[in-house]
C-alpha cells in the first residue's frame, strides 16, 4: 500500500489475487496518460492520483494528494502476495475470523478500527465480476455514487446466503445487491459495529474520516512528498 514504488505496473503484482482484474481495467485504462505525460508523472503518483480524483468525480469527498513518488526499477520490489484483504477467511460466512483477518492486513499498516471502516466505505462504489474475484453484484444501488449507502444497507437489509455455484456470499431480497462475508463482520465485531453506527447516519462523518484514512493509505512507505492542489 501507498504505491511508493509504482509496481502495479509489473505484472508480476497484477498476478496477485487481490488485483484481479485491473490489469485489463484500471491500469490498462491509465497507461495512455503515462504515455502521454512521460516522466513527468511516476506510475506512483499517476495510480494515487487517479484514485482521489474518481472518488471526487464519482460525488465523494476531496482527498489530499501530494506528488513526488518514484517508480520501482524492477519486479523485486513487489511485496508478496497475500497482504491485501480477503473476502473471507476462516469458516464460511461472516466468522470472527473476518475480523481477525482484517485487523491483521490493516494493523499491519498502522490502520486502527475506525480507519478499517472508513475504508471500508469504499465498497459504496462498483461491483465484483466472477471474471476478476469470482463474486458477483454490486454492493448498493447507486455503484457510481461515492456516498454512506454501504453503511446503511449493511445495517437496514437482512442479508441471507446466496444459493449459487459461486463462493459464499450474501445477497439481499431482491437477490440484486451482494455483500462478502468481510462486510457483514463489520457488524458482527462490535468494536466495528460502532462505527458503522456513525457511518450509517451521518455521511458528512464518514466523508471527513474517509479521505483521512485514504490519504494516510496512499502514502504508505512514502517520504518527502509535495503538497499540490489537484482541484
Amino acid at each position: 500500500m501507498g504505491n511508493g514504488g509504482g509496481t502495479m505496473y509489473f505484472k508480476e503484482e497484477l498476478k496477485h489475487g487481490g488485483n484481479a482484474g485491473l490489469q485489463v481495467t484500471a491500469v490498462k485504462w491509465l497507461e495512455p496518460l503515462k504515455k502521454k505525460y512521460g516522466k513527468s508523472i511516476s506510475y506512483a503518483d499517476l495510480y494515487t492520483l487517479a484514485g482521489v480524483v474518481a472518488i471526487k468525480e464519482l460525488g465523494g469527498p476531496k482527498i489530499k494528494w501530494n506528488a513526488g513518488r518514484f517508480d520501482a526499477l524492477d519486479p523485486s520490489s513487489v511485496t508478496p502476495d497475500g497482504r491485501l484483504p480477503n473476502a473471507e477467511t476462516g469458516p464460511k460466512g461472516a466468522d470472527p475470523s473476518d475480523s481477525a483477518h482484517l485487523r491483521t492486513i490493516f494493523n499491519r499498516m498502522g490502520f486502527n478500527d475506525q480507519e478499517i471502516v472508513a475504508l471500508s466505505g469504499a465498497h459504496a462504489i462498483g461491483r465484483c465480476h466472477t471474471t476478476a474475484s469470482g463474486f458477483d453484484g454490486p454492493w448498493s444501488p447507486t455503484p457510481t455514487t461515492f456516498n454512506n449507502v454501504y453503511f446503511t444497507l449493511l445495517e437496514t437489509v437482512d442479508w441471507k446466503q446466496r444459493d449459487w455455484s459461486g463462493p459464499f456470499q450474501y445477497e439481499d431480497g431482491s437477490k440484486k445487491l451482494m455483500m462478502l462475508p468481510t462486510d457483514l463482520a463489520l457488524i458482527k465485531d462490535t468494536k466495528f459495529k460502532r462505527y458503522v453506527d456513525v457511518y450509517s447516519k451521518d455521511q458528512a462523518k464518514f466523508f471527513v474520516d474517509f479521505a483521512k484514512a485514504f490519504n494516510k493509505l496512499e502514502e504508505l512507505g512514502t517520504a518527502n512528498l509535495t503538497a499540490v492542489e489537484w482541484a
